[in-house]
């Protein structure tokens, strides 16, 4: 009977065209979880998924791209939708794709959705044998520990806000001719240890353990479109942000783009590397669109489905970058759930980060997070809480930043508190805090609480939300700047161009300060710890090495600034009084003492935070001018005086003066 239905409605389609009848709703939903390939020594099954297709073809090829096929098969018509098909041998290295008929033509051949393993440019699918892929050992590794909270549960290796995150770009880690490393710009860059460069400080892998950050944020390294992988070793550059197989490593980081094997046994050598030094990997995930639209590899199996529309039946945009995937119908959000958990099992990653969550649905979002949990308890997950433009699916049910509280376990981005600091990313010389605008010290003690609700914090002067929007500090993302718009350094450069440099340098160490010192998680841009330039470039996603290459002689010119940053992580580690993990411990344990001026200043009951700091003291000067600041009574010691680390612990009671654009740390113990 279910064969006789979908007959007549493909039949309807096709008669009356695609648009006019187009009702998601009414597609048979498949239950099952072997879509893709299932490949053994002696068969090989192949399932896709594609209930409007009248006739659906398994293409054999010999090579990754040209040629013509080797072979041709029938696939037949299977339960709720799909269409499978098994050959009886061993198709070891066989490239295929798919290709249906519907709605009276022959659409174009694509691997499908599911694919795990792709030849060059990720054109056709390879069959592979997973087990292979495998490094040695590869069945003990393990995510690292990234807490030394007392009295953790044995499943966690820490809570949200023990993580310190740091966002990087695989190439550009790496690529400095100077950086002292072989493997220049892969992922096997980030397994060699050891490296420095001739100024004799470390660089890439031992940099990150160096700096001391848990958690590795690395942008898209699934298969993208922008790069081609054809050509090896040219000088091709993207962010990565134009997705085409999402179940796959990206190749033109691996050693052999053209070996389906090589990407994935090398992408796990450097997960293992990552997590021998104590590191966790997050992975930039971009479910919210597609490279292509009509053209592609979900459109070309069932057109339409997968992508939200506008009441005229074209296709609605939040991405700004063509369309918008609809995570709330069934087989999207089944694809989601199924690509991210396959990630976590067969390469061991350890969070995700979701461009534009806000697209997202806020039902497949959590379901997303529970069943995550249910595989790794610890797992970090966050996202942006916006879009790049309207949507058809109302705000109320999608995963933006006001709607964070009905999010499970999942962390949204800060812009309040990141243009408080610096000012707005969209308009480059507005200036904030750090920088000496006033008016934002309302804002700053926002981010400080992590949008949680603090009875001391003004919303009303809140620079965008006038509301607290968190239930708990975990799901705030604590930040400054990322790979968007211009990066921090270049923000000040162009902000306050007429200051010096050394007033400049100032606002970047009080900036990151606040960073590291506000509750909720805090992120990092690759770099910054040091200065990191992109000669003024705004967004540099297919700039030239020369633009995003990381510059580690900025580390050795910068090594005060660095060793500022790794003592300031160092500290957040050590003392839970800046990792509270609920809104009740924010509002009753953070007493904001200074407000105004430029000042902001509040105390941490560290006692009651489980702190060996019983008291903590913190105090920020955003102003251009020095200015005096009363401390609570006591006998204080100063962790960070003036943006200097004071390794002796120097005694400071009544009062200080705090130097232009500087921040205190003091402790009582």
């Amino acid at each position: 009977m279910q064969k006789i239905v979908i007959t007549l409605f493909i039949m309807i389609h096709s008669f009356f065209g695609f648009s006019q009848f187009f009702n998601p709703e009414k597609y048979p939903v498949y239950q099952g979880n072997d879509l893709g390939l299932n490949y053994s020594t002696s068969a090989s099954t192949f399932k896709i998924w594609s209930p409007t297709a009248e006739k659906a073809l398994l293409l054999l090829y010999k090579n990754a791209l040209g040629g013509t096929p080797i072979e041709t098969i029938e696939m037949q018509r299977g339960v709720q939708g799909t269409w499978t098909k098994t050959i009886s041998r061993n198709l070891k290295g066989v490239y295929y794709v798919f290709k249906i008929y519907s709605h009276g033509k022959w659409l174009n051949e694509v691997p499908d959705p599911y694919a795990k393993a792709v030849g060059t440019n990720g054109r056709r699918a390879v069959v592979i044998d997973l087990k292979t892929t495998n490094p040695r050992d590869w069945d003990l590794d393990r995510s690292p520990l990234f807490s030394n909270r007392k009295n953790l549960s044995s499943q966690l290796g820490g809570l949200p806000t023990d993580a310190v995150i740091y966002e990087m770009h695989v190439r550009d880690f790496t690529i400095d001719k100077q950086c002292g490393v072989q493997t220049r710009g892969k992922y096997l860059g980030l397994t060699e240890a050891a490296s420095m460069n001739i100024a004799g400080v470390q660089t890439g892998l031992d940099h990150l353990q160096e700096l001391g950050v848990t958690h590795v944020h690395l942008l898209p390294v699934y298969d993208f479109y922008s790069i081609d992988e054809s050509k090896k070793d040219s000088n091709q550059y993207n962010w990565g942000y134009d997705p085409l197989n999402y179940n796959t490593p990206e190749g033109s980081y691996s050693s052999n783009p053209d070996d389906g094997v090589t990407r994935i046994k090398e992408f796990k050598e450097m997960m293992k590397a990552l997590h021998q030094k104590k590191i966790r990997v997050v992975m930039d995930v971009v479910y919210n669109h597609t490279m292509f639209t009509e053209n592609s590899y979900f459109n070309q199996l069932v057109p339409g489905y997968y992508y939200r529309q506008k009441e005229d039946g074209s296709f609605s945009n939040a991405s700004a970058c063509g369309n918008e995937t609809a995570s709330e119908r069934p087989m999207m959000r089944k694809f989601m759930l199924e690509s991210l958990k396959y990630w976590v099992k067969e390469y061991h990653i350890d969070g995700f980060r979701f461009d534009l969550m806000g697209i997202h649905d806020i039902e497949t979002m959590n379901m997303i997070s529970n069943e995550l949990r249910a595989i790794k308890p610890d797992i970090l997950l966050y996202g942006e809480g916006w879009t790049a433009g309207s949507s058809p699916l109302p705000d109320s049910q999608r995963a933006l930043k006001k709607n964070a509280y009905q999010l499970s376990n999942i962390a949204v981005f800060s812009d309040d508190l990141r243009d408080a600091i610096k000012g707005s990313v969209f308009e480059p010389l507005d200036r904030g805090f750090a920088s000496g605008k006033t008016g934002m010290e309302e804002s700053i003690k926002f981010g400080i609480t992590a949008a949680c609700e603090h009875p001391q914090v003004d919303y009303s002067k809140v620079n965008y939300s006038k509301a607290p929007y968190a239930k708990n500090p975990s799901q705030v993302i604590s930040y400054v700047d990322c790979h968007d718009n211009n990066i921090l350094w270049d923000k000040w450069a162009i902000s306050n161009a007429d200051d010096t440099v050394i007033a400049r340098r100032e606002m970047h160490k009080l900036a990151l300060t606040i960073v590291l010192t506000s509750q909720g998680i805090p992120f990092l841009h690759a770099g910054t710890e040091f200065l990191r330039s992109k000669k003024g470039v705004e967004n540099s996603f297919n700039s030239s090495d020369d633009i995003n290459k990381i510059n580690w002689f900025d580390k050795a010119d910068n090594s005060d600034v660095f060793q500022y940053v790794r003592a300031l992580i160092s500290m957040r580690k050590d003392h839970p009084a800046f990792r509270l993990t609920t809104q009740k411990e924010i509002a009753s344990l953070i007493d904001f003492k200074q407000g105004e001026n430029g000042l902001v200043g509040y105390e941490i009951n560290g006692k009651a935070a489980g702190d060996e700091w019983s008291k903590i003291f913190v105090l920020f000067n955003g102003n251009s001018k020095a200015q005096h600041a009363t401390i609570p009574a006591g006998s204080w010691s100063a962790f960070v005086l003036n943006n200097q680390i004071s390794a002796t612990g120097t005694a400071v009671n009544t009062e200080i003066q705090l130097q232009p654009h500087s921040a205190a740390i003091l402790y009582q113990k």
